[in-house]
This record gives C-alpha cells, structure tokens and sequence, in this order.
C-alpha cells in the first residue's frame, strides 16, 4: 500500500510536468514553431519564463494566472491540461502498472490531449498528429497492446471510411460541411490503436457526448450556439473513456440504441 502511494505521487509529478510540455505543443503546433526551443515565454509579451514560474500549477497560481513581466492573463487552459494530464498519468498507472502498456497508453492519451485542446482553440486537427501517429499507433498497438495487424489495420480503414461517409452525406444533404477531413485521420488513429471493434462505441459516445454539451450550451446562452462547435474533442474523450470503460460502453449504447 505505501509503495502504491509513493507511486502514485511520482506519476502525479511527473504527468504534471508532462502536462506543461504538452502545453507547449498546443501552443506552437498550429503555428508550426518548433516544440524544443526556444524556451517557454509568456504568449503575450514574449518574455522568457523563469524556471520557478513555469512550476506545473503551482507556477500559476503563485502568479495569480497572470505574466510576471507584463501582467497579462494567462489562460487557464495552462494548469487545465497539466491537472487532467496529471490526473491520467495516475489512473493509467492504476490501470497497467508498471508494464510496457503503460508507456504506450499513455502516449495514445497525451496525443488525444494535444489534438483535443488544438481543435478547442483552432478548429483544426494538425495532421501531423494524426497522419504521423498512425504507423506509430498501429506498431504499439501490435507488439505491446497484443493487438492483431489485421485489427489494426481494418482499425484504420474503418474509422477513415466510417466519418469520411458520414462527412460526405451530411454535406451532399446539407450544403454545409458537418467535419473535417482532420476527425476522419483522428479516428483512423484510434482506430489504429483500439481496434476496428472500438470504433461504433467511441463514435456514438462522442455524438452523444456532443449532443449534451451542445445542448448545454444553448440552454447556458439562451441564444444558441452561433459557432460550430469541434467534433475532434469529443472523439478524444470518447477514446479515453474506452481504454477504461470497454465493455460497460459498449453495453450501455447498445442497450440505449
């Protein structure tokens, strides 16, 4: 039980730490700068953050959400994702262990994270997340996930086929483009990872996860949702929920349907 707990604690640091770096990513990819150098900086002023400010959470609260130097906001987003990447890093643990699953999972989330909080703040999906993770899903999926290369890839043509489907007949009965081609590569991603198995449930979670904060939204503004609001997060939660709730998904939405 102590050990656990001594675990526990490191896993929580260290997705913390991984959380700030993967807000760096969120910030530089769609502006395609480097994720390396030069150091963090405050997006505002463009001044160098000092170590002690760049403190996961606690950086940020120690400043009051707001930049040293010139005193802009800093958006809360920052400490969001190194709190929720802390927070799966633990339950991943939980979850696999100290096994080479756990690497590899948590890889696959901490990709999801990027593209889901992208997506938020740009309504894109870089492909080089997802075109570029697919090999690199597909191969992890197969020599540590126990995955078999015939899942794996029916993984990625159905979850390319199944939105690109679905994107084409929405925008031939609407005249409006319901997704983009960046949520058809997202879920060839998942699919590449999960399985063509995984990929019915994680998109009917997704649509109803959609449904119910867009709902939420309207209800919230009373005026209605004036923009479109990004499939790609959605998909990613609907993910994420999979890894752990496999089979009580699944029988939940079959059982709903």
């Amino acid at each position: 039980m102590g050990s656990t707990w001594v675990w526990t604690v490191i896993f929580a640091l260290l997705g913390a730490a991984v959380g700030s770096f993967l807000n760096v990513c969120i910030s530089r990819i769609p502006q395609g700068l480097s994720v390396i150098s030069p150091s963090s900086r405050c997006p505002l002023c463009s001044h160098p953050i000092r170590f002690y400010d760049n403190l996961p959470v606690i950086g940020y609260l120690l400043l009051g959400g707001r930049c040293r130097d010139c005193g802009g906001k800093i958006a809360f987003r920052y400490p969001l994702v190194e709190i929720l990447t802390a927070t799966l890093a633990v339950i991943l643990f939980l979850r696999y262990g100290l096994t080479p699953a756990y690497p590899a999972v948590s890889l696959f989330v901490c990709t999801l994270i990027v593209i889901a909080f992208i997506d938020l703040d740009h309504q894109i999906i870089p492909d080089i997340l997802t075109l570029g993770g697919i090999p690199i899903f597909a191969v992890l999926s197969v020599l540590i996930m126990d995955l078999s290369p015939l899942d794996a890839f029916l993984g990625i043509m159905v979850g390319a086929g199944i939105l690109y489907f679905v994107a084409v007949y929405y925008e031939a009965l609407t005249g409006r483009e319901g997704m983009g081609l960046g949520d058809v590569h997202l879920l060839a991603m998942i699919g590449a990872f999960l399985g063509w198995k995984s990929l019915l449930a994680i998109l009917l979670a997704a649509s109803l996860l959609g449904t119910v904060v867009g709902l939420a939204l309207m209800v919230g503004s009373g005026r209605g949702l004036r923009s479109p609001l990004p499939f790609g997060p959605f998909i990613c939660a609907a993910a994420v929920l999979y890894l752990f709730f496999a089979d009580c998904l699944a029988g939940t939405l079959l059982a709903v349907g």
